[in-house]
């Protein structure tokens, strides 16, 4: 690691520990030439994910996007932010754990429905309302049905 300060290209780690929740390794280095400490960080590379779109488009996954949505669905319900905060980790970490590189969007949108599902009801209808693009009442009781049959 280079020196900030020198810029000599050994150190030694002095002190290491986990941050971020373990989602990084924070390192304190001495400069071997110099003397002085600093601070580094160590995380895990992760590949970019692509997401398929339905009209074809490819665009780069954006965790935020998905939690937008999953806060637009919970609009006025108790649900805690942190909830969604994590489960739009879950959904990121499962899309990254699979083999796939490019995601299809219908991929994305079925697992925010299953969690969903989970955490409220009422935020799950909300959401399969718009990505399910329900046109009628008809559609929108169907699905209203199907949830209520898996109670």
């Amino acid at each position: 690691m280079k020196c900030p300060y020198c810029a000599h290209l050994e150190s030694k780690v002095v002190d290491s520990r986990p941050s971020d929740e373990g989602a990084s390794i924070r390192r304190r280095r001495e400069c071997l030439a110099c003397h002085k400490r600093f601070t580094t960080y160590e995380t895990m590379e992760s590949l970019p994910l692509v997401v398929i779109k339905k009209d074809g488009s490819r665009q780069t996954f954006d965790k935020s996007k998905l939690l937008n949505g999953m806060i637009r669905a919970c609009e006025k319900r108790p649900v805690a932010f942190a909830t969604l905060e994590a489960t739009a980790n879950e959904i990121e970490q499962t899309l990254q754990n699979e083999m796939s590189r490019e995601i299809p969007s219908d991929r994305i949108g079925a697992l925010v429905m299953d969690k969903l599902k989970g955490v409220d009801e009422v935020a799950y209808v909300r959401f399969a309302s718009v990505y399910r693009q329900f046109k009628d009442i008809s559609t929108f009781m169907a699905e209203l049905s199907k949830l209520l049959e898996e109670k």
